[in-house]
């Protein structure tokens, strides 16, 4: 049987990597949510409209078009997103527009629309509370931020990004104040998710313990049918 299982945390907790291996191994679909925000900012930003100004990036919105291939990839307006959203600008310009009540309830609308046939993975900062409040499966995933800091900072430096370490630090820091405390959806833990800390896992080994949890979820659930 299929389900739908959420994944959510920090800023660079893991959850993609995570849930893209988690999909290959499922043959399930992985959907980064949080690719749709960074998208979004990156198209306001390429047509000059302000991440404040709600109205205008709702209705630039209003024109945008997100799909997604089998494999999880984000297409917008036709083209596939890869890389250009993966900076620190697209970062932060993702966390101001997903303060955006309208943007939020908008974006949420279309995720939910295309997992009504389960069989998904979903990572982002509100799947399981908001998104997919009923998926099946809920993993609230974290990691010290001295470690994610790491791990991102790891990450720009492969793609030539010359941030240093303390900057990326203070950006994750101010990242994880701005999503814990917005109003609308904001960061924390489903009551029925569990949480699993990756501090000192690796990849491999997180991807086990999630793998695991599924099967004991299916399981389960295929003896209350």
């Amino acid at each position: 049987m299929k389900i739908n299982i959420a994944i959510d945390g920090p800023s660079a907790s893991g959850k993609s990597t995570i849930a893209k291996r988690l999909a290959k191994i499922l043959d399930y679909v992985h959907i980064d949510t949080g690719s749709m925000y960074r998208a979004t900012a990156y198209k306001a930003l390429k047509n000059g409209i302000h991440l404040d100004d709600e109205a205008s990036v709702v209705e630039m919105l209003d024109h945008t078009e997100f799909d997604f291939t089998a494999q999880g990839q984000l297409i917008m307006d036709g083209n596939l997103v890869g890389h250009e959203v993966r900076n620190t600008e697209c970062d932060r310009g993702s966390s101001q527009v997903s303060r955006l009540q309208n943007v939020r309830a908008k974006l949420v609308s279309i995720q939910q629309k295309i997992t009504l046939k389960k069989g998904f993975i979903l990572d982002g900062r509100d799947i399981g509370t908001v998104v997919l409040p009923d998926a099946e499966l809920k993993i609230f995933q974290v990691a010290f931020l001295l470690e994610r800091a790491k791990r991102r900072h790891q990450e720009f430096h492969e793609k030539g990004n010359p941030l240093s370490f303390d900057e990326v630090y203070e950006d994750l820091r101010s990242r994880d104040i701005a999503d814990s405390t917005r109003t609308y959806s904001p960061l924390k833990k489903a009551d029925d998710a569990i949480e699993l800390d990756t501090s000192f896992l690796s990849i491999d080994e997180t991807v086990e313990k999630i793998t695991q949890l599924y099967q004991e979820t299916v399981e389960r659930l295929n003896q209350h049918d």
